[in-house]
């Protein structure tokens, strides 16, 4: 049987993704899995400019690399050095992305096993202070000349790698290198036991850097699958190498319902304000209804823009929902049109109209703007929502009060409910939103059994 070889990879580059950057140097180094056999390094013409931070990393000018080859020139003998060996490098997937696109441009398909010595040395070696390869490195006494150059760290890789393979009795690499292997996929910086540990429930999932900061927050039915999703496929997006390198660890909350979940999300999203959430943030509101009084006694009502952390009456996504809202309130109510602010023609929206008629008597007025708020604020619905919990002995539980979400949580199932406040007492206090309250009506429409309503009838609170 032919002995297994190695291919032991690095290579310099313009950029930080495949897709629009290109290779600038290759080293090859052919490894029997006991000593190096062969070594092969170039330049690389990259037909496009090398920017002055790739300069200032690594050394290599545009004049270097003008007259070096294409990459369609050496793609033959690249393929060859890697053909059927195992394809190593440190953070395996940066390099193994680059090498294959380029490959593909020039014609041919071409896939590997791999092998990341992050991963493995994490392994084999746990415990060190740091698995960047110029740390590693020193850390264990292997010379690494030419730092940043393809070069340098090839070798320097190769001798890790001889170093690993000497102290793997265990045969962990063996089994990294299987393409069945979880490991292909996973983050160079996320050990196996924090994916392995993901059950097939529902919840939310946490990833965390390096300083185990919370970057990234997400929801699922399955948080097993969900989470596995995020490390498939090929893409090669800059935004994508950035955020699977940031992920250093794993945590997770189960949740009883796919709604539980979502609400979970959005509030620690709201919360945490990760870095690598995108979509969530943009729901957060613009807009709020506020009242105030006025040096002269009379009480308005105001629709604006909504900072952060500011309190108000009611939140909205757009001004135009509150002008509609502030509008219907006047209207039934009859308050005075003068008392009611919509913002400035600045913002693109419409001022009160400018009428300089006698003012209405102050009490009467503002007994009026009171009215419509105590109207708004009390006519909206309270209820709760009651559905699986994360175990037979549970139910879980979601409670709006006056239309806006209150808060979440778990109840006994032999729990007896007579009153609202009892259920309180079992939930975690969240922040509410449109967005939030968006989920939690679609969801009480498609599942009515669920609701429990909040009835008042001689001063008797039940649910039914």
């Amino acid at each position: 049987m032919k002995k297994q070889e190695y291919a032991i990879v690095d290579i310099e580059t313009t950029g930080g993704n495949a897709t629009h950057s290109r290779i600038t140097e290759i080293a090859i180094v052919i490894h029997d899995g006991e000593k190096v056999i062969d070594r092969w390094e170039t330049l690389v013409n990259p037909q496009k400019h090398i920017p002055d931070a790739i300069f200032a990393l690594t050394g290599i000018t545009n004049e270097m690399v003008c007259e070096a080859p294409v990459f369609d020139l050496i793609s033959d003998r690249v393929f060859e050095l890697l053909s059927d060996r195992v394809f190593v490098a440190h953070n395996v997937n940066f390099d193994y992305s680059f090498v294959r696109h380029e490959l593909e441009r020039a014609g041919l398909k071409w896939t590997a096993k791999k092998l990341c010595t992050v991963r493995a040395a994490r392994k084999i070696k746990p415990g060190m202070l740091s698995y960047s390869l110029g740390r590693l490195c020193s850390s264990l006494d292997i010379n690494l000349e030419n730092r940043h150059r393809a070069g340098g760290d090839a070798d320097a890789t190769a001798i890790l790698f001889s170093r690993l393979l000497e102290w793997d009795h265990d045969k962990v690499m063996d089994v990294m290198i299987k393409k069945t292997s979880q490991e292909q996929q996973l983050p160079p910086n996320l050990p196996k036991e924090d994916f392995d540990q993901l059950p097939d429930k529902p919840g939310v999932y946490y990833f965390y850097d390096e300083h185990k900061k919370v970057v990234y927050i997400g929801k699922a039915v399955n948080l097993k699958k969900r989470v596995a999703s995020h490390f498939g496929g090929h893409k090669i997006t800059p935004q994508r190498q950035h955020f699977l390198r940031d992920i250093y660890a794993i945590t997770y909350e189960v949740c009883g319902t796919e709604l539980m979940a979502l609400l979970l999300e959005c509030s620690e999203i709201k919360q945490l304000w990760p870095i690598h959430n995108k979509a969530l943030k943009r729901f957060e509101p613009k807009f709020g209804l506020f009242e105030y009084e006025a040096r002269n006694g009379y009480r308005y009502l105001a629709i604006g823009k909504l900072a952060k952390n500011q309190n108000c009456l009611e939140t909205f996504d757009s001004i135009y929902s509150g002008i509609n809202l502030l509008q219907e309130l006047a209207k039934q109510f009859e308050i005075d049109q003068r008392f009611c602010k919509y913002g400035s023609m600045s913002d693109g929206v419409f001022t009160t109209q400018n009428d300089t008629g006698a003012l209405p008597e102050i009490e009467i007025h503002n007994d009026s703007i009171q009215a419509a708020i105590d109207f708004y604020l009390n006519s909206r619905p309270s209820f709760a929502i009651i559905d699986k919990g994360r175990t037979t002995d549970e139910r879980s539980c979601i409670w709006v009060e006056n239309g806006h979400f209150f808060g979440m949580g778990y109840l006994d199932s032999d729990l007896v409910i007579t009153n609202p406040s009892q259920v309180k007492e079992y939930l975690t206090p969240c922040k509410s939103n449109q967005y939030i309250m968006q989920l939690i009506f679609s969801y009480a429409q498609k599942h009515p059994e669920t609701v429990h309503i909040q009835k008042v009838d001689d001063n008797f609170v039940a649910f039914e």
